[in-house]
């Protein structure tokens, strides 16, 4: 593995963060990605993760861009992509086929068969499959085998999740991050890669559920026995909070915005009676004393709003109240205070917000901080799938621990199609 940068590209709708990995080797002669730079700008034509103006995404991504060349001194030519948003679906899926060997024998390739016998069952119009996932495998009946290569039987069959988006959401997407004349490496559904950069293999093996909270969406992903169990995008999201704020207080987004990073709490009984602020002191046009306490109430039932909705996703796949490693919140909206006691008390749950864990880097302050998850997590994405190629598993089975299975053809073909 040649030594050079690998970069993941987080597409927001309030803010747009890129993630750069240099590769160099460790003292035990194996590769280690290294994070040496993290930008973030204000995102422009991006909402709920699909673009909205397609000039107003280049120019945000192009500003990104060469924040992070001057940051890092090197040029970056290519990046991997996070896809989310309502846009995006998780639907399950199930793949059989006959194990093509006389003698019974299960090899890679019949991996690669019954994941592509789940692929042609779903097959949905205008959605572009990203991703095959296999959770568990079967052989003659022999149900919760991880990895069947290698043992024998006549009859695979596949337990899958198919990640697929809508072909508009993700041409118009991958279209706006060629403009800037960046190659696209390849494209990962978000969730999935932001789980990887903040969940230990010990939470998912016990039971997780991570809650990407971002400005207009929360993203979900659940974990247990290793495997993914259940993903599902809300849309709801921190800008909500901002928003539910300004319109109790008659005021701007942008005070708004100040009064929740600064003077606000989810849990109104950790903010004392008397703590007010005078608007005009962060910026508002007149003297205007309102109550900390009173802000915080209106954050802590929208708050409420967005675990109930969490709760009800775990309910519809039998798991509330029922993970033991409980849940981990992280995006940017995660950083709003007394959120973890609003979780708690609403998913019966431990809760703790967390940053990147999986990642070397002398940017400890970013790596920790839960905004750039989901950017150190795509890049993280790109590192391992890169690896698995170079080893030969590419599309194999059992990439990584927990990591996305890739499967088909090379996905560079499809973003050529993308654009005349």
């Amino acid at each position: 593995m040649k030594e050079r940068l690998i970069a993941g590209l987080d597409l927001g709708s309030s803010s747009i963060r890129l993630a750069v990995g240099q590769l160099s080797i460790g003292q035990d002669k194996r590769a280690v990605l290294n994070l040496i730079g993290a930008v973030e700008i204000a995102s422009f034509g991006i909402a709920k993760g699909s673009v909205k103006s397609l000039e107003d995404a280049v120019s945000s991504i192009s500003s990104c861009l060469e924040t992070a060349e001057r940051q890092i001194g090197l040029p970056i030519s290519e990046a991997y992509i996070g896809l989310g948003g309502v846009m995006m679906q998780v639907v399950p899926a199930k793949g059989v086929i006959g194990v093509s060997r006389p003698d019974g024998e299960i090899r890679e390739e019949d991996c690669h068969r019954v994941l592509e016998s789940a692929r042609s069952v779903v097959n949905p119009a205008n959605y572009e499959i990203l991703h095959t996932i296999a959770t568990r495998f079967a052989i003659d009946g022999q149900s919760g085998i991880k990895d069947p290569v290698g043992m024998q039987g006549i009859r695979l069959e596949a337990d899958v999740f198919i990640i697929e988006g809508l072909s508009s959401h993700v041409r118009n997407l991958t279209k706006s991050v060629i403009r800037t004349n960046l190659e696209v490496s390849g494209l990962v559904y978000a969730p999935l890669a932001t789980a990887e950069a903040v969940l230990s293999s010990r939470q998912k093996e016990l039971g997780v559920v991570m809650i990407d909270i971002g400005s207009s969406t929360t993203s979900i992903v659940v974990y247990e026995e290793g495997d993914l169990l259940h993903s599902a995008v809300i849309p709801i999201g921190s800008d909500h909070i901002t928003n539910d704020i300004a319109i109790g207080l008659r005021t701007s987004l942008d005070i708004a915005e100040v009064c929740k990073r600064n003077y606000v709490s989810a849990t109104p009984d950790a903010v004392g009676v008397d703590d007010t602020i005078d608007l005009q002191a962060i910026g508002g046009e007149e003297s205007e004393i309102v109550s900390s306490r009173f802000m915080s109430e209106i954050a802590q039932a929208r708050a409420e709003e967005i675990f109930e909705k969490v709760e009800v996703e775990l309910a519809r796949i039998d798991r509330s109240g029922m993970l033991p490693a409980g849940a981990v919140l992280t995006g940017g909206g995660a950083k709003l205070h007394g959120l973890t006691e609003v979780a708690k008390e609403v998913m019966r749950l431990p809760a703790a917000v967390s940053g990147a864990k999986q990642i070397t880097t002398p940017l400890a302050e970013v790596a920790q901080d839960p905004a750039f998850s989901t950017a150190i997590g795509i890049m993280l994405w790109g590192y391992e799938s890169e690896r698995g190629e170079e080893s030969g598993m590419g599309y194999g089975v059992g990439i990584g621990e927990g990591f996305v299975k890739k499967i088909g053809s090379p996905i560079k073909r499809l973003f050529k199609s993308f654009i005349p």
